[in-house]
Formats: C-alpha cells, sequence, structure tokens
C-alpha cells in the first residue's frame, strides 16, 4: 500500500509546447495536477509491472500527457492502445505522440471504446469522467460521471480484464466503487492517494451543490475545498495476494 502523494504545482516540462492554447477547458480536460498524478499511477501500479508481452487499453485517453510523460520517464517495452471520444482531445494528444516519436508504443483512436470490440489485453487503464451531477448539463458534459460519478467507472469494473487501474474520487461514492469491484470478482491490489482541491470542472455550482447532497447520504466525501484522489490498481481475486479493500475504504471516508 502506498501513502499519500503529494501534488506536483504544474505540467511537465516536456509538454508539447503547442498545449492546449487552440482549446478551451470545456473542449479538451485541463488539469495539471490530476495528469501528474495519473503519470505516477501509471508508472507504479502498471508501467513497472507488466511484462513485455503485455498489452494495456486505456479509456479515455485524452491529450496523451499522462501516458506520454510516464513513457519518455521509464523504461516501458509494452504497447498502449487508447481511445479518446472527443476529437479535439484525440488531435492533441496524435500530435504529441508523433512530437515525441511514440507511435510505435502509443495508439490512439477517435473512437468510444464502449463501442469497439472490447480489446484483448492485460491491463486496463483510466482516468475515467467522475464529475457527479443530476444530468450531463455540466461545462463538460464528456466529464459527467454520472447521478453519482461512478457510473463509467463501475462500467469499466464490469469488462473482466484481469487487471483495471483508475482514478477514483473520494467525492463520487468511491464505498460504492469498491463493492462493485469485489462483485466483480476484483481485490484492491495496491493504491497511491493525493490530496486535490476542487477545480474548473468541480467548483461549478450546480456540481458542487450536488456533491453537497452526495454528502449528506455519506457518497462524498472531502473537507472544505479538498477532496482525495487515489489511483486503485483492481485484480481478480485468483492474481491478487492480498486484498486491502478495507484500508482503502478507511482513507476515502475519513475526510
Amino acid at each position: 500500500m502506498t501513502g499519500i502523494l503529494l501534488r506536483s504545482s504544474g505540467a511537465s516540462q516536456s509538454e508539447s509546447p503547442e498545449s492546449k492554447k487552440s482549446f478551451s477547458e470545456k473542449e479538451v480536460f485541463f488539469c495539471p495536477e490530476e495528469s501528474h498524478f495519473y503519470s505516477h499511477c501509471l508508472e507504479r501500479l502498471v508501467f513497472n509491472q507488466c511484462s513485455n508481452s503485455d498489452l494495456v487499453v486505456e479509456f479515455g485517453c485524452g491529450d496523451g500527457t499522462p501516458v506520454i510523460n510516464s513513457l519518455t520517464r521509464i523504461n516501458f517495452n509494452s504497447k498502449v492502445h487508447g481511445y479518446e471520444l472527443n476529437s479535439s482531445a484525440h488531435a492533441v494528444a496524435q500530435s504529441r505522440i508523433n512530437q515525441h516519436n511514440l507511435n510505435h508504443q502509443y495508439t490512439v483512436y477517435n473512437q468510444s471504446f464502449f463501442e469497439t470490440s472490447q480489446p484483448d489485453a492485460q491491463y486496463l487503464i483510466a482516468n475515467p469522467p467522475y464529475i457527479p451531477a443530476p444530468d450531463n448539463n455540466i461545462s463538460m458534459p464528456l466529464l459527467h460521471g454520472g447521478v453519482d460519478g461512478a457510473t463509467i467507472t463501475n462500467r469499466l469494473l464490469s469488462l473482466n480484464y484481469p487487471s483495471v487501474m483508475l482514478l477514483i474520487s473520494s467525492y463520487s461514492n468511491p464505498v460504492g466503487t469498491i463493492e462493485h469491484a469485489r462483485a466483480n470478482g476484483y481485490s484492491v491490489a495496491d493504491f497511491m492517494i493525493t490530496p486535490l482541491k476542487f477545480g474548473y470542472y468541480s467548483s461549478e455550482p450546480k456540481v458542487k451543490n450536488h456533491i453537497s447532497e452526495l454528502r449528506q447520504n455519506r457518497k462524498a466525501f472531502y473537507s472544505g475545498n479538498i477532496y482525495f484522489l487515489a489511483g486503485v490498481l483492481f485484480k481478480k481475486h485468483s492474481l491478487c495476494d492480498a486484498d486491502i479493500s478495507t484500508e482503502l475504504i478507511q482513507v476515502m471516508t475519513s475526510l
């Protein structure tokens, strides 16, 4: 089990100079701290554990920054296939992959992961949409994670991949997600935690008010303007030596 990982104050210096200057925060997801954390979770929980023959599939690759930053830092010989529905984000991701000469390792497709034939892979990774709201009429609809924020996360945990690494928010019904994972044959093999401040997307009044309602029903956990974000490695029971689900729940509900 990994302890608290402090947040980075910004994005990687290796980030493409074209960045997101052509797109607004409503067009392409932008949160340097969250992307930095996701990248480190990928390295520790997935990429450093893969064999050369393993294939990794990514739901919602966004602008590609987390995977690209990881691939440029570590010795990783497997392949990652990413799926991104947002055409603007996909364009940025492809541009960055080309810039870093990573086409042989990182392939991104501008299509819905759920509408393709399920790729056969050893690992599924994602920073899935987890913004809770009554509907998707929010600043960036593709970030809507359902009424409790966990709908897409739980759907990914129903696809039966051997190992799944997901980012899970403490204000998006984390206990329900962990219980859903258990019901689908998964144990929590490892996790990393970081505190984050409510940002551009989660501070939208409609969203923030809904999160407050979830808190009253013990489906959201936060303190003031701080919530926890966890990178969680789920493994099928037969592949996992120990299940630390209880410990993860204790941390995620402690705010």
